[in-house]
């Protein structure tokens, strides 16, 4: 059985989804929610779904092995950042090369980097006149948004469109392909 952590900052739409796609598998499972925010509303499923939760200390995040160290302890496979807004310390990057992955509103390169994340990527795409959108999933480095691609899914943008109805498109894109590219990447 795999052991996959989820890192998120925000309600947990994509964790939830990662949780309900591995619910009963023989694969794996999520076995730790991590959050930087304590009023997030992952911790709300991490209790519906009785699944350990922590909140994250920044200074610790930032300096030292503490995360290194409780990620080892429960035998992680596959760290899986599901709208989790902090950039990875380096030191963790390292600890796990190729074992953490991310998920990014729009087509990478575009719109990345720090400060685009929700409606801001959303209302620059918008702004820029694009013809398209989507999601990138890729794997974490040091930079924001800047590791290898694993797959990019499109949705167009129309006119019509708002930043709000462009959500609904990117997250419909996200909650169908983020769970089966992290079953996808504990298969390889």
């Amino acid at each position: 059985m795999k052991n996959i952590v989820l890192f998120a900052s925000g309600a947990g739409s994509n964790a939830q989804k990662i949780i309900d796609h591995f619910r009963g598998s023989s694969l794996a499972k999520v076995t730790l929610i991590l959050s930087n925010k304590a009023e997030a509303g992952i911790f709300k499923i991490a209790e519906k779904e009785q699944i350990p939760a922590v909140l994250i200390d920044k200074e610790q995040f930032f300096r030292g092995d503490t995360y290194i160290k409780l990620l080892q302890e429960a035998e992680t496979d596959l760290v899986v950042l599901a709208g989790f807004l902090w950039k990875v310390p380096a030191n963790l990057v390292a600890a796990y090369p190729n074992r953490i992955i991310n998920i990014h509103p729009a087509l990478l390169p575009k719109f990345g980097g720090k400060g685009m994340y929700g409606h801001f990527v959303h209302e620059a795409v918008l702004a820029a006149g694009e013809k398209e959108s989507g999601i990138t999933i890729h794997y974490v480095n040091e930079k924001y948004d800047d590791g290898g691609v694993i797959l990019q899914e499109r949705c167009t943008v129309t006119v019509e469109d708002t930043p709000e109805s462009l959500a609904r498109k990117v997250q419909a894109l996200e909650h169908q392909w983020f769970p089966l590219i992290v079953e996808r990447l504990l298969t390889q």
